[in-house]
């Protein structure tokens, strides 16, 4: 792996919809999505493939997964000449008796999870022993990556114990098969971590922290190995710098969130030109929704300029002959305009009935241009009416039912694009708490404030319990909004009288 590399990382978190969220994605979704990022400039593909959620003995529906990340890794090998890297997290295991109640595409993560003390080796022999066999099929990737964090960690355990429990995968990835490179992806910080599931209080590891993990990592000379992170200046002051792929994560969007495209912002292309040595990864949780930001990253990675012009090519690459009006409508989700939303949510719709040609890049869409103009339609729709609702919580004193029906819309809009794509889990987006929290409704604010506090009789308990409750964050949130507000056109008794 000389060549630095152009990536995209494939989530697979999240439980959701097809073709939404990645873990429903069948091979020749696969093949069409990996073949339009090869044509847009990317050579490698990440992918965590979830096998921490799975059983041991693993259902049916685990290894029909590992079959078709397997098949997936032979195409991107094969096809298109493009890299495939995995990613696990540290020591995170399945509880099998809760897990085998779920089919994989359905398992949540938070409530079939458990952590194993690095510091235990009979439970980090019996980890590997679990990954061994999930991975076997697999041995043709490039390469593993290993977090040291989210959702990986332990109760106050050190940087010594991280590095012994990526030694046990080196060793484990040798007698897979020898050459597969180990990746250190430097994030928030192993011994972070250990203080967050110890306290329940999250920080930010320091510099001299993450500095020491890589140096106690170096000292072993794990090879084939690397490292990748957002630290690239701290891998180079430990001598590792030539070892760093950039991985600027939330760059094209952030995880999780609640799927919106984003445009409008140069963030995803400036983060795209700091490559690394090696190389640099962007990273998605619902890929086709983030078309325009998937672009922009591989432009600025490429070292090619990013004009509105460049968007309507890539839109015609999609949709021939409408790329102007699609670039239009990625134009005004970014804006602050409503009315202008509403108006290409509308040419959206009348287009998505009519019979499309896709183009080159039709991969990207999943096959399907009609669900990609009809899901723009409904964002449109959505943040239109939060436009609209932030419009009468700014200017109306609350005296009328303006407000309520306001918020009803806004309801109605979102639920019809949640319901499309399926997503529940947390919604970070600062338009909307920001609107909500002027709204000052108890409704709503009950469902605002339940973020990542959980249950439970220790720290970690309680992290861990949050994370499993926020699972449901956003349908809790719709349902308050639903009660809080009342349909469009709704009158009272009393309004009728009026």
């Amino acid at each position: 792996m000389n060549a630095p590399m152009l990536g995209m990382y494939v989530h697979q978190h999240w439980a959701y919809r097809h073709p939404y969220a990645a873990r429903t994605w069948t091979l020749e979704d696969w093949r069409g999505y990996a073949g339009g990022l090869r044509r847009i400039g990317y050579d490698t593909v990440m992918i965590w493939p979830m096998l921490e959620t799975m059983p041991d003995p693993p259902t049916a529906s685990d290894w029909e997964t590992v079959e078709r990340v397997a098949a997936v890794i032979a195409m991107l090998h094969e096809e298109l000449s493009m890299r495939a890297l995995l990613v696990l997290t540290p020591n995170v295991a399945a509880r099998d008796e809760e897990a085998s109640r779920y089919a994989f595409a359905d398992r949540p993560f938070f409530h079939c999870d458990t952590r194993i003390d690095p510091a235990d080796p009979a439970a980090l022999s019996s980890l590997v022993k679990r990954r061994v066999k999930l991975l076997a099929p697999l041995a043709a990737m490039d390469g593993l990556s290993i977090i040291d964090s989210d959702p990986g960690g332990y109760p106050s355990s050190t940087n010594l114990e991280f590095v012994y429990l990526l030694l046990a995968h080196r060793r484990m990835l040798d007698d897979l098969r020898p050459g597969i490179e180990l990746l250190y992806w430097c994030f928030a910080g192993w011994e972070a971590y250990g203080r967050y599931y110890a306290t329940g209080s999250f920080s930010w590891g320091s510099d001299a922290e993450s500095a020491d993990c890589i140096r106690l990592l170096s000292k072993q000379a794990p090879e084939p190995w690397g490292l990748m992170g957002p630290r690239r200046e701290l891998a180079a002051s430990v001598g590792c710098g030539e070892r760093m792929t950039a991985f600027p994560y939330g760059a094209i969007e952030g995880e999780p969130s609640f799927p919106l495209t984003g445009f409008g912002s140069d963030a995803a292309f400036r983060a795209g030109s700091e490559m690394s040595p090696r190389g640099i990864m962007g990273n998605a949780q619902t890929h086709c929704v983030q078309l325009p930001n998937t672009f922009a990253f591989a432009r600025g990675a490429r070292g090619l300029p990013l004009a509105e012009s460049d968007y309507i090519a890539f839109a015609e690459d999609l949709l021939p002959n409408l790329g102007a009006r699609v670039t239009e409508s990625w134009k005004a989700l970014g804006g602050d305009a409503p009315e202008g939303m509403e108006d290409r949510a509308a040419d959206l719709r009348r287009l998505s009935r009519c019979p499309l040609r896709t183009g080159p890049l039709r991969g990207l869409l999943f096959g399907d241009g009609s669900r990609f103009l009809a899901d723009l339609a409904l964002q449109l729709a959505m943040k239109a009416a939060l436009l609209r609702l932030r419009r009468v919580v700014d200017t109306d004193p609350g005296r009328s039912g303006s407000r309520a029906e306001a918020l009803g819309a806004f309801a109605v809009a979102a639920s019809a694009w949640q319901q499309t794509h399926g997503y529940s889990n947390y919604w970070p987006w600062p338009l909307l708490q920001e609107t909500l929290a002027k709204l000052d409704d108890p409704v709503v604010n009950a469902a605002l404030r339940e973020g990542y506090e959980g249950e439970g009789d220790t720290p970690f308990e309680r992290v861990k319990n949050g994370f499993a409750r926020v699972e449901t964050y956003t349908t809790r949130l719709l349902d308050s909004m639903r009660r809080a507000g009342r349909p469009p056109g709704f009158r009272n008794a009393k309004e009728e009288q009026i």
